[in-house]
């Protein structure tokens, strides 16, 4: 489970350029969870996503995972429980290494690679296995260096990377803005069975309205710093997309656009 309590950050605060990011903010996701959570730009999605990341630090509040405090601890020690999958691809890989390598180093994280070989030959079928469940053809480009690749291929990519050791929740931040959408919906598709397979509590941040309600269990839409809509379960599967537009182009009324 993850709990946000009372959380408050402030941008110069006390200043003339004070800018409130949230307020008292305030949220729980229970594990298994597949939350979609979409807002316009300026919402606090990301934000959000940055401060359960340690990318952000908070000013009040605590961010509890399964009852562990995780309010002051880095960001790469979360590493070791959280996936993240970024909206740009170079972000989620190392293009100047091969898939091979890439695939080497996500394998071993949160573990010490002390003064030994980084590449284990003995697990290349075992890679070429992960990679022949993409069904891109990347088994047989493990020597390929990730640069080259496509920028589809370099996200499902960073997905698998992100999801091979044992993680407790999976973070996606708008992981198919930047794709096609012929590649947007492969990923989608793979994002949706690697949840389901792993029983990942999964956070995906998205701006298509028609990913948050076919995808997940649990739909949120931010609003300046809050959560304005929560959908989940029977009232979830119900909803159609057209709600969710409706709902955008009043509170874009509201703030004069």
């Amino acid at each position: 489970m993850l709990e946000l309590q009372h959380i408050n950050k402030y941008y110069n605060p006390g200043t003339v350029n004070e800018l409130c990011l949230f307020r008292d903010f305030n949220l729980t996701v229970n594990d298994k969870e597949f939350v979609s959570v979409v807002g316009s730009n300026g919402s606090g999605k990301t934000s959000m996503l940055n401060v359960i990341c340690g990318s952000i630090d908070v000013d009040a509040g605590k961010i509890l995972f399964n009852g562990e405090d995780f309010t002051r601890q880095k960001d790469f020690m979360r590493t070791r429980k959280i996936g993240r999958v970024y909206q740009d691809p170079a972000k989620g890989t190392c293009p100047s290494m091969t898939i091979l390598e890439n695939l080497s180093i996500a394998d071993n994280k949160g573990k010490s690679f002390n003064l030994k070989r980084g590449l284990k030959k003995e697990k290349t079928d075992y890679y070429k296995e992960l990679l022949h469940g993409l069904n891109l053809g990347l088994e047989d480009k493990l020597e390929t260096k990730v640069g080259a690749l496509s920028g589809g291929q370099r996200q499902t990519l960073a997905l698998l990377m992100a999801t091979m050791t044992p993680i407790e929740l999976l973070i996606l931040d708008e992981h198919t803005a930047a794709l096609d959408p012929k590649t947007a919906e492969i990923v989608m598709e793979l994002t949706d069975r690697i949840v389901k397979e792993k029983q990942v509590t999964t956070l995906m941040v998205t701006h298509n309205l028609r990913y948050a309600v076919e995808y997940g269990n649990r739909l949120l839409m931010m609003h300046q710093g809050n959560v304005i809509m929560d959908k989940k379960g029977d009232e979830k599967a119900a909803m159609k997309t057209d709600e969710i537009l409706k709902v955008f182009n009043e509170i874009s009324i509201e703030c004069g656009n």
